[in-house]
C-alpha cells in the first residue's frame, strides 16, 4: 500500500511539473537560466577546487593523518571518528553539499561505519561563509555586520546538531579499535597514510583523472537540481499555491504573531534559500529580528534543493538520508532560536545603517562574488572541457 502510495503521489507531481512547463514557458525559461548562471557563475567554480582536493586527500591518505590526530576530539563530542573533522571543516568552508560528498567518500572507503556516516551528514553540511557574509549580509540586507550574527547562529546551531546527534544509533555502535600506542600521536598518524597510501595501487595520473571526473560529475548533478528547483519554486509562485499555504499555516502565524507577508519568501526559501533570502531581505515593514530569524530557518533547514542534492549523493551508499533530515530540523529550530535571543545582546544600543553603496566598496566578499561573476563561466567550461579530454582519453585507450 505505501509503494502504491508514493506511485501515485510521484506520478501526480512529475505530471504537474509538465503541465506547468507547459502552460507558462516564458517564466520556465526565465527561471531555468537564472538557475543555470548560479551554477555556472558561482557554484560549479567556487566547489569544484574543494572536491578535487578532497577526493586527492582521502587518496593520498592525509584525511587518514588528520582523523588519527583529531581522534581525541572527534569521539568525545560528536561520536565519530577523527576523519570526519575533516568533512565538518571543509564543510563549513564550502558550503553544502561539500560535507555530504566527502561523508559519502570516506563511507565508501570504509573509514566509517554507516551510523558514523549517518552522524557526520546531519552536521557537516553547512552554508559557507562566503554565502552568508557576501550574499545573504552585503547583497541582499546591506550590512556586513548582520553576516557575524547569521553566522554564529548557524555555525553553533549546527554544533548543536551533531552534539544531539552524538547519541543517534548509539545502541548499535561498534567498540572503537583503541590504538596500542597512544603517546606517540604522530608517528600513529604517519603510519596510517603510508598505509592508505599503499592500498591504492592507482598511478598518480589516473588518482588525478578520477578526481577531476568524479567531482565534475557531482557538480553537474547539483547544477540539475538548482535549474530544476529554481523552476519549480518559481512555478509554486506563479500559479498562487503559496496562498494555499498561508491558509494552511495561518493559525501558527497567529500563535507567534508573524505577518502574513512572510509566508511567500519563506515558502520559497524552504525549496530553495537564495531566492527566499531574497525575497526576505526585500520586506522593509517586517522588523529586521523576523526576517533574520526567518534566514537562520531556511539556512538551517538547507531548503528541499539542496536536501535533494545530499539524498542523490547519500543514494549511492547505505547512509540513509532520514537523520539528515531530521538534523535539519533540529538546525533551523535551533539557528532560529538562536537568532532572537542573541539580536538584542548582539545589537544593543547600536544603530543600523543600511548603505548598500557604502558596504558595496568596502567589502572583500561581494569583490569576490563579483568576480566570480566574471571569472566563473570560463572555469564551469574549462572544467566541463577538462572532463571530456579524460574521459575520451580514456575510451580511446580501451579501444585500442
Amino acid at each position: 500500500m505505501t509503494q502504491k502510495f508514493k506511485t501515485m503521489f510521484f506520478a501526480i507531481i512529475t505530471l504537474f511539473l509538465t503541465l506547468s512547463l507547459i502552460m507558462f514557458p516564458e517564466q520556465s525559461l526565465q527561471a531555468s537560466i537564472r538557475g543555470l548562471h548560479t551554477w555556472g557563475e558561482v557554484v560549479f567554480p567556487s566547489l569544484l577546487p574543494f572536491f578535487i582536493t578532497a577526493e586527492l586527500l582521502i587518496s593520498f591518505g592525509v584525511v587518514q593523518f588528520i582523523g588519527v590526530l583529531f581522534e581525541p576530539i572527534m569521539r568525545p563530542l560528536f561520536n565519530v571518528p577523527g576523519v570526519g573533522s575533516f568533512a565538518w571543516i571543509v564543510g563549513m568552508a564550502s558550503g553544502y553539499p561539500s560535507g555530504a560528498k566527502i561523508s559519502a567518500s570516506l563511507r565508501e572507503k570504509g573509514e566509517l561505519t554507516q551510523i558514523e556516516a549517518e552522524r557526520l551528514v546531519s552536521f557537516s553540511n553547512s552554508s559557507s561563509p562566503l554565502f552568508i557574509f557576501g550574499v545573504i549580509a552585503v547583497g541582499f540586507l546591506h550590512n556586513a555586520e548582520l553576516g557575524i550574527l547569521i553566522a554564529v547562529c548557524h555555525y553553533f546551531g549546527n554544533t548543536m546538531v551533531g552534539l544531539c546527534m552524538r547519541f543517534y544509533g548509539r545502541t548499535k555502535d561498534k567498540q572503537p579499535k583503541k590504538e596500542s600506542n597512544q603517546k606517540n600521536i604522530i608517528m600513529l598518524a604517519l603510519q596510517k597514510m603510508h598505509q592508505t597510501r599503499m592500498k591504492d595501487n592507482r598511478p598518480f595520473g589516473e588518482i588525478l583523472g578520477d578526481a577531476v571526473v568524479s567531482s565534475i560529475q557531482s557538480l553537474i548533478m547539483v547544477g540539475g537540481f538548482i535549474i530544476l528547483f529554481s523552476v519549480f519554486t518559481s512555478l509554486l509562485n506563479v500559479i498562487h499555491v503559496t496562498h494555499l499555504i498561508q491558509f494552511i499555516i495561518n493559525p501558527f502565524l497567529i500563535l507567534f504573531q508573524l505577518p502574513k507577508e512572510i509566508i511567500t519568501p519563506f515558502v520559497t526559501g524552504i525549496f530553495e534559500i537564495t531566492m527566499g533570502a531574497e525575497m526576505i531581505s526585500k520586506l522593509l515593514n517586517i522588523p529586521l529580528v523576523i526576517q533574520l530569524a526567518v534566514i537562520s530557518f531556511i539556512l538551517g533547514f538547507n531548503g528541499f534543493s539542496i536536501q535533494a542534492q545530499v539524498a542523490s549523493i547519500l543514494a549511492k551508499t547505505d547512509i540513509r538520508f532520514f537523520p539528515y533530515f531530521f538534523a535539519r530540523l533540529l538546525h533551523a529550530t535551533f539557528a532560529c532560536l538562536l537568532s532572537i535571543m542573541l539580536y538584542k545582546f548582539y545589537f544593543k544600543e547600536k544603530v543600523i545603517i543600511q548603505d548598500a553603496a557604502v558596504v558595496h566598496q568596502n567589502n572583500n566578499s561581494l569583490l569576490i562574488i563579483e568576480n566570480l561573476m566574471y571569472l566563473g563561466p570560463l572555469i564551469t567550461i574549462g572544467g566541463l572541457f577538462l572532463a571530456a579530454c579524460i574521459l575520451c582519453n580514456r575510451l580511446f585507450k580501451k579501444i585500442i
